[in-house]
């Protein structure tokens, strides 16, 4: 196994360490393994046995399939993955994106909704939301799994599961498309959607609640690009140079 590839799964077990604020010795306490053999494992030194790194794994959060994805994709075909809530310009920014670098675009709430055979609120009411998180992890994979760029649109509540969000983190490079909640509020309401201000008087609160609750977990993509008081191309142009 070459050095690069241990340096990778690592990096992989250290990133997602830190996410969850803990030191080795923390994550030595609550996986079994040595703070000794985590360092050689962070630094691409250990060459860890199978149910050591799977105890390591599951002490984290994820699976060993999630650490190992970052050294099992190519970085010149890893998709682009945009991030945040609705209005984030995901759709609009990811399709002309998409047009730019010329791959397929594709938006995982419509894959769901396929994969499921309801609309997306219906999943939700119907069967709650540990559902929807397994039809959302076992369509990210079937994507993720395809040998060929892409850009590819999120769920804004996808950063709320850690494995979800892991998978995505390690296979894709990661963008936060960040907004003011009042750009976010805007641009559902310039896309013709009054339901929220009609409804619930308290939407735009509840909004601003919302991204202030997600901000960190948003704020750990690979990269963040402000879209507040900039046009399509011009967000589509940093994103390309960036991935």
């Amino acid at each position: 196994m070459s050095t690069s590839y241990l340096s990778t799964v690592g990096s992989a077990v250290r990133s997602h360490r830190e996410r969850r604020g803990w030191s080795r010795r923390e994550l030595a306490v609550h996986s079994g393994v040595s703070e000794r053999f985590l360092a050689q494992l962070e630094t691409g030194d250990g060459n860890i046995s199978l149910r050591r790194f799977a105890e390591v794994a599951h002490a984290l959060g994820t699976t060993p399939s999630v650490l190992l994805a970052a050294a099992d994709a190519p970085s010149a075909v890893r998709p682009i993955a945009l991030l945040g809530v609705r209005g984030a310009g995901k759709s609009a920014v990811g399709a002309a994106l998409a047009s730019k670098l010329r791959v397929p675009f594709v938006e995982l709430d419509q894959q769901i909704e396929e994969a499921s055979g309801l609309p997306l609120s219906e999943v939700f009411a119907v069967h709650g939301e540990a559902y929807y998180r397994r039809i959302e992890r076992e369509v990210l994979s079937r994507v993720l799994a395809q040998p060929s760029p892409m850009v590819l649109a999120t769920g804004g509540s996808i950063v709320n599961d850690p494995v979800n969000y892991g998978l995505l983190r390690a296979r894709c490079h990661t963008i936060w498309l960040r907004a003011r909640p009042e750009d976010h509020w805007n641009r559902v309401v310039a896309q013709g959607d009054q339901r929220p201000m009609a409804e619930n008087p308290h939407a735009f609160a509840e909004l601003r609640a919302l991204l202030a609750a997600r901000e960190k977990l948003y704020a750990r993509a690979e990269h963040t690009v402000e879209t507040t008081g900039r046009r399509i191309p011009q967000v589509v142009a940093e994103i390309a140079e960036l991935a």
